[in-house]
């Protein structure tokens, strides 16, 4: 049964308008987290009828971000993972693994501001569940080699990492700091016991080496 005339088209059309709701919704909530659907469909450039069709409701468009957000967040992990050689020392896994987050966090910033009030902290610590396995896995292992300070047990010295790293991107989100990750992973190899000369050496070693596997994973 030959399909109905325009039916191929409308669905694209209809995927168009999500994402561009979705990429409109990533950066208007950035500057304003409490605007308003009406606002937020203006801004996208669709009747609000269109928008509701995708989105009948805020928790409905806020939980489509955090499933994207999940989804990318996932996928990071991976090329990370993939970029720090298993048998490389822990500093440079952890600048491998900062570097390979960071274009993540700083696309979906944004839920840092409505992470407890819209999301839910129970929403929150599944979404970021896979990237605290693999910094925490990372940690210890820099304890162990004597690479990173041991004062403070692996899950909670990578809870602080976790926690540094977004205050920092809340502050991207003032606009008080500019970084394209590697202020950040520097940053967060210090805060774990690196001496700042050989963090500043290691991150920019690395740096090179994930926009590289990035561009790879991309173009797949």
């Amino acid at each position: 049964m030959s399909q109905p005339a325009g039916r191929v088209p409308q669905r694209s059309n209809a995927r168009s308008n999500r994402a561009r709701i979705l990429a409109t919704a990533r950066q208007e909530l950035g500057r304003n987290p409490d605007i308003t659907l009406e606002e937020l469909a203006r801004a996208s450039g669709v009747v609000r009828r269109t928008l509701f069709g995708h989105f009948p409701g805020r928790a409905a468009l806020l939980e489509a971000l955090a499933e994207e957000a999940a989804d990318a967040l996932r996928d990071a992990v991976a090329v990370g993972t993939k970029a720090a050689e298993p048998a490389e020392p822990a500093e440079r896994a952890l600048a491998h693994f900062s570097l390979s987050m960071w274009p993540v966090g700083d696309r979906y910033r944004m839920l840092l501001a409505l992470a407890q009030r819209d999301l839910g902290r129970a929403r929150v610590a599944e979404l970021l569940q896979p990237a605290r396995v693999k910094i925490t896995a990372i940690v210890e292992r820099g304890q162990r080699e004597g690479v990173f300070e041991a004062h403070l047990a692996p899950g909670v010295l990578s809870a602080a990492l976790e926690a540094m790293t977004i205050a920092l991107l809340e502050e991207v989100n003032t606009g008080a700091l500019e970084d394209d990750g590697t202020r950040v992973a520097v940053a967060l190899l210090i805060a774990a016991g690196v001496p700042a000369k050989r963090a500043r050496e290691v991150v920019a070693d690395v740096a090179a080496e994930v926009v590289d596997v990035v561009e790879v994973a991309d173009d797949d």
